[in-house]
């Protein structure tokens, strides 16, 4: 039988306990998926806390959306698989049926075929952060040539993959980070411009960098803590995606500032996007593309054996000097 991951109250990642559980079989039209990897998230770990925006209907759950595996068995009616395809599954809430286990059955409506070139661990890191930032700056709010984006916490895996897709837009790219050692990484990661907050004047910076146009989408996990010092530097019907609150406290919005922008703040979950019929199979496109043409890459921080998932946890809760996914194997 496979085992799996589960939590059994939301007293965080410390109760997670290593389950035997009975194998699944599909149904009509669902797949099942023998995992091979799985990444970790920090959405992951405000679910375990019941600090996230869903929560699980009951206990035991699991937790994780990003996993990587072989289709072993099929149900009925499922048409573009067969047994033995590498799959991935999309970022979506998937209640207590997550994928850190070993044997997963889904919806093959948010699974897609794992990019060619990648291996399982690098094909489970990409699908979260990069889908997350593909929809604000391709779809939403499509920029290019000319416009400026800031990214806060340009170090976290999302923000980062923001920094590569709009270089790769060709959008001048700012980032902000609270150490000016992360500066190099950054830039490396499509960084034009670093701002050091706590030491640099924010809103002084970005009137610097744009000669005073202001930033034209702002992608932003952060929370409380900055949108009052970079709400001054939005440009006209700039768009503000707030996806997150790193610093444990929702933000108060600068409406002043919207308002003299006419500004748009955004309450931002890719999981709606990933519901989008249209918009969710050009992100897929894009994203598998983009990679073949090497205008994206995976950056794995560290790889874990499925029995030291917690281990996995105690790493990514800490302050690091490293950055990038960090991911399980199941040794399947």
């Amino acid at each position: 039988m496979p085992r799996a991951w589960q939590i059994h109250d939301y007293s965080g990642y410390k109760s997670l306990s290593l389950d035997t559980v009975p194998a699944q079989e599909p149904g009509p039209g669902e797949i099942r998926i023998a995992i091979e990897a799985f990444a970790l998230n920090w959405g992951d770990m405000n679910l375990m806390e019941d600090k996230y925006s869903f929560s699980f209907p009951g206990f035991p759950a699991r937790v994780g959306i990003e996993a990587c595996g072989v289709i072993d068995a099929m149900g009925a009616d499922v048409a573009g698989y067969t047994v033995g395809d590498r799959v991935c599954t999309l970022p979506y809430f998937y209640y207590d049926k997550g994928a850190s286990t070993e044997s997963l059955v889904m919806d093959p409506a948010y699974v897609t075929k794992a990019p060619e070139g990648l291996s399982p661990v690098e094909a489970a890191s990409v699908w979260m952060q990069y889908l997350t930032a593909y929809f604000p700056i391709s779809e939403i709010t499509p920029l290019g040539a000319g416009d400026f984006a800031l990214v806060t916490a340009g170090t976290s895996t999302a923000g980062s993959a923001m920094l590569e897709i709009g270089k790769a837009r060709g959008v001048t790219m700012i980032g902000t980070t609270r150490s000016p050692a992360h500066a190099e990484y950054m830039r490396a990661r499509g960084a034009d411009h670093v701002i050091v907050t706590g030491q640099d004047d924010v809103a002084a910076r970005i009137a610097e960098i744009t000669g005073g146009r202001g930033v034209n989408l702002v992608f932003d996990p952060v929370g409380a803590g900055l949108i009052g010092q970079y709400g001054p530097g939005l440009a006209r019907d700039a768009r503000v995606y707030y996806y997150g609150s790193l610093d444990g406290e929702r933000p108060e919005l600068p409406f002043t500032d919207l308002f003299q922008a006419n500004a748009v703040f955004q309450a931002y979950s890719v999981f709606n996007y990933v519901q989008d019929p249209v918009l969710l199979p050009r992100g897929i496109d894009y994203v598998k593309a983009a990679l073949a043409g090497g205008d994206l890459t995976p950056n794995v921080d560290r790889v874990y054996p499925m029995e030291d998932y917690i281990k996995a946890w105690d790493y990514l809760s800490q302050p690091r000097t490293s950055h990038g996914k960090v991911v399980i194997e199941t040794g399947l």
